[in-house]
């Protein structure tokens, strides 16, 4: 079989993933599909192995890694799922309290990627708090397709709650000082911005390739920082509409369009992951949380 590289794939196999991965085709159209771009010595299944996520090799961070106090919570959330399960971590060194950041998933629940992700937060010095919003319908259960299909389930405005009913937690959290920002990415990206309009006390908000609010932006008050890739056309049509709506009610925002990169640039476990342009928006993510959170 031969070994596959970033190279060989073009710019319509990685469209087609993100079609399937925001289920606007079907798995077996997915598959038809991808048989056309199998060629050159290509199969489909080395394709399909080859774009799907990694999570095995891939996890910068464990679940035991000792410079972390890592664990599974419960919280309430009462306006949306009930009790919701969730990732809580904080350095395993800290004295004293700490700014919180709501990390959250793409449309497939809490998977090992994004707990990844809720650690590294916790590593750049804040206690974090990674939610399932699976977790009504038995949380996320082991892989991507499945988890698709159960967020496909719950009322997106209902899980927005569940991250806000996060921030609640994480804000009167003992260990927390009580300002808390929220980063999330794809999905999580949306409820970011949502939650930016609906919450008056969110320190800060980093979405990294969300949809957009289309109402209420003059309610925002935290700070916004903004990931794009500049190949994501899908999420980067509702960007200048909300870019002047920003600009009308004089919010504060910094934007960061990446060259090349695609939808879900920052995930490392795929190939659409791009290191250069990841590193550098968790850098900036990282800077402006601890500027605006303290």
């Amino acid at each position: 079989m031969k070994e596959i590289k970033k190279e060989d794939i073009t710019q319509e196999v990685f469209d087609l993933y993100d079609d399937y991965a925001h289920n606007r085709v079907s798995r077996r159209l997915f598959l038809d599909k991808l048989s056309t771009y199998a060629v050159g010595g290509l199969t489909v299944s080395s394709l399909l192995s080859f774009i799907s996520p990694d999570y095995v090799k891939k996890i910068q961070i464990t679940q035991d890694d000792p410079r972390l106090k890592s664990e599974f919570i419960d919280y309430e959330s009462p306006k949306g799922g009930g009790s919701i399960k969730g990732l809580l971590s904080r350095p395993a060194d800290a004295t004293g309290k700490l700014p919180g950041i709501v990390v959250v998933h793409e449309n497939r629940g809490l998977n090992p990627h994004i707990e990844d992700v809720g650690r590294r937060a916790a590593l750049a010095g804040f206690i974090s708090l990674a939610p399932d919003a699976l977790t009504p319908l038995g949380g996320y259960p082991g892989n991507d397709d499945d988890g698709r299909e159960l967020q496909r389930k719950r009322d997106r405005n209902e899980m927005l709650e569940d991250f806000i009913a996060a921030f609640e937690y994480l804000k009167a959290h003992p260990d927390c000082t009580g300002k808390v920002g929220v980063v999330g990415f794809c999905f999580g990206g949306w409820i970011s911005n949502m939650m930016a309009v609906k919450v008056p006390d969110l320190g800060a908000a980093v979405p990294f390739y969300g949809g957009q609010p289309k109402e209420d932006i003059d309610k925002i008050n935290a700070p916004l920082l903004l990931h794009f890739g500049e190949l994501d056309k899908r999420v980067n049509e509702g960007w200048p509409a909300y870019e002047a709506a920003l600009k009308e009610y004089g919010k504060e925002y910094k934007a960061y369009m990446y060259e090349g990169a695609n939808h879900g640039f920052h995930n490392d476990t795929t190939p659409r992951y791009d290191r250069e342009d990841a590193e550098l928006a968790w850098k900036r993510t990282i800077d402006f949380f601890q500027e605006k959170l303290g």
